[in-house]
């Protein structure tokens, strides 16, 4: 999904995308996680910010 430009329409896509970012964070700021996982939190992270135009 490529990131929003000024004055288009929130969608349900948009909406799923940041709950799915905001989940991914909450899971990481639990440090429950072993070393690999914690990489691809990050890494999916990092993705679902760029795809948002967030980095």
């Amino acid at each position: 999904m490529a990131p929003r430009k000024p004055g288009t329409p929130y969608t349900c896509g948009d909406y799923r995308q940041e709950m799915v970012l905001l989940g991914l964070k909450k899971r990481l700021a639990q440090g429950e996680c072993a070393p690999e996982e914690k990489k691809e939190l990050e890494e999916e992270i990092a993705r679902l910010e760029k795809e948002m135009g967030m980095d």
